[in-house]
């Protein structure tokens, strides 16, 4: 008697499935508890020169711009408020004949930011391109 099948035997295998399903659900949790960092800033080595002293200095013309808005032209108010009167009192500062000044913009940190770019629409207008703005260090 034989109590033996004729079936063949069959080959173990590996489900893959249910691997994939757990492999899924740990990338799917480490995505969403990983904190990602932006770093705005920029780790800089700059150059160092020794210079001699300046030869000339840049002819300046300072601007303030007070906290309530009034602009004053190398400490000579300006009577208009717009940026025509502003133009016209830059006109007036820059030294005719020579290379253009620098413009320097000494602007309340309570001033409204529409008073400085009028400042600067007015530098543009009288061909100042030269601007830079005043800051105080905190110590």
């Amino acid at each position: 008697m034989r109590f033996q099948s004729n079936r063949r035997q069959e080959e173990p295998e590996i489900n893959l499935i249910p691997l994939i399903d757990v492999m899924l659900v740990i990338i799917i949790f480490l995505m969403l508890t990983t904190t990602y960092a932006r770093f705005s800033g920029m780790e800089l080595t700059l150059p160092t020169a020794a210079a001699d002293e300046v030869e000339g200095q840049p002819d300046e013309i300072n601007i303030a711009v007070t906290a309530e808005g009034d602009v004053l032209v190398n400490r000579v108010p300006v009577t208009g408020r717009d940026v025509d009167a502003i133009a016209a009192a830059l006109g007036r500062a820059a030294p005719a004949g020579k290379k253009a000044p620098l413009v320097v913009i000494n602007a309340d940190a309570k001033a409204t930011h529409q008073r400085v770019i009028d400042v600067m629409q007015a530098a543009q207008r009288v061909g100042l391109a030269h601007i830079t703005f005043a800051t105080r260090s905190e110590q």
